[in-house]
């Protein structure tokens, strides 16, 4: 027989006003760690071409404390006219996020895909901003779709587990 949704795992109902609903939020988010690199200056500025960039971006996630995790965007950005480097970027901006009653199967789906999505716009002007200080255009990154390549992902490494054990059999 099902429990009722305000029954403690006893069976014993639940206080008044306890708190069991799912509950996130943003506690803080930071610049943790940022360089940017003009190599070829002055003689850069003097290139006509467009540059062609490089973006490569990577997740991490870490408790650091009980109900808070820290969530990690990484943005890594080559700029290069021709065979010249214009700019290189390292960014890793950070938040801080409070996490409460949410059930273990969605939390992993939270931190590494719509966490990295609220950061995302915070972290895409700190690199606009770098790019323009820099002597350059801004940079100003799409939108990207974090919850899709988590799900993506996540279905590469089932297939690539299961081509694993079909191999061992």
């Amino acid at each position: 027989m099902d429990q009722p949704e305000n029954a403690a795992p006893n069976g014993e109902p639940l206080a008044n006003g306890a708190d069991t609903a799912p509950s996130v939020g943003v506690i803080s988010q930071y610049v943790k760690d940022f360089s940017f690199e003009n190599p070829n200056s002055p003689a850069i500025y003097q290139a006509q071409a467009q540059p062609a960039f490089d973006v490569q971006f990577n997740i991490g996630a870490a408790e650091v404390g009980e109900g808070v995790h820290e969530v990690t965007l990484k943005i890594d950005v080559r700029a290069q006219i021709d065979d010249q480097v214009a700019f290189v970027i390292d960014l890793s901006y950070a938040g801080l996020f409070g996490v409460r009653n949410v059930p273990d199967e969605a939390l992993q789906p939270f931190l590494l895909g719509e966490a990295p999505r609220l950061l995302f716009p915070f972290a895409r002007r700190v690199l606009a901003d770098a790019v323009r200080d820099g002597g350059f255009p801004p940079l100003m990154l799409e939108p990207i779709d974090f919850n899709g390549l988590y799900y993506q992902q996540l279905e590469q490494h089932r297939a690539q587990g299961e081509a694993g054990e079909a191999g061992q059999a």
